[in-house]
């Protein structure tokens, strides 16, 4: 049963998120790199790339903060706090490169924390093997999502690629984490349906 004092904590970790601009114990990948001559399609591009990837992160935090919150097992809690934490690196790496290409973060924010917080509880209330096979699913389709953005991203913006690129090493080492603490595999539609809630908020983040 959760504590009033865990709630308060979940609470003051969301408004930090959201509000308070996040910190890396990693240095930033590609900060030694020279920022490339890039035209101003480029630029926008990028930015709006990087966009999308701070708001995935935004939801990430607000999911494995959920999950955490209702785990049962200590193992399953602590596997999904260290993500927790990882992903607050790749907050602070996101954020910092689009103020630097002169974008600005997604003024839908607040909504998809509040969104993904529910999901993230709900898995963890189902038990943890449905609770850190979430957390799998959920890694593989962001390294799917990041390796589409690689593709995507201007060839020259080698400051962007590696963010990106670090960040899908990352997805892809919490997946498996996932798996060695149980993870169950997801149903098909349970997987289809995660798909389709990420391409409303990947698509909206671009553009907001």
């Amino acid at each position: 049963m959760l504590r009033i004092d865990e709630l308060i904590i979940g609470f003051d970790k969301g408004l930090r998120t959201l509000f308070v601009p996040a910190r890396s114990t990693r240095a930033t990948p590609g900060e030694t790199l020279l920022d490339a001559d890039m035209d101003v399609a480029q630029r926008a591009l990028s930015a709006a790339l990087m966009r999308v990837n701070h708001s995935g992160e935004i939801c990430a935090q607000a999911l494995y903060q959920g999950q955490a919150l209702t785990a049962r097992d200590s193992k399953a809690r602590a596997a999904l706090e260290a993500a927790a934490q990882e992903e607050t690196e790749h907050l602070a790496w996101t954020e910092k490169r689009i103020a630097e290409l002169g974008g600005r973060k997604s003024l839908l924010n607040p909504l998809w924390y509040a969104g993904s917080f529910v999901i993230g509880a709900a898995a963890g209330a189902l038990g943890d093997k449905w609770n850190l096979g979430f957390l799998a699913e959920t890694e593989r389709q962001v390294e799917r999502h990041l390796e589409g953005h690689l593709a995507r991203l201007p060839e020259t913006d080698q400051k962007s690629r590696a963010i990106v690129e670090q960040m899908c090493a990352d997805e892809a080492r919490h997946a498996g984490t996932a798996r060695q603490h149980g993870g169950a595999e997801l149903p098909a539609p349970v997987k289809a349906a995660m798909q389709a809630s990420s391409k409303v908020m990947t698509g909206a983040s671009f553009l907001f």
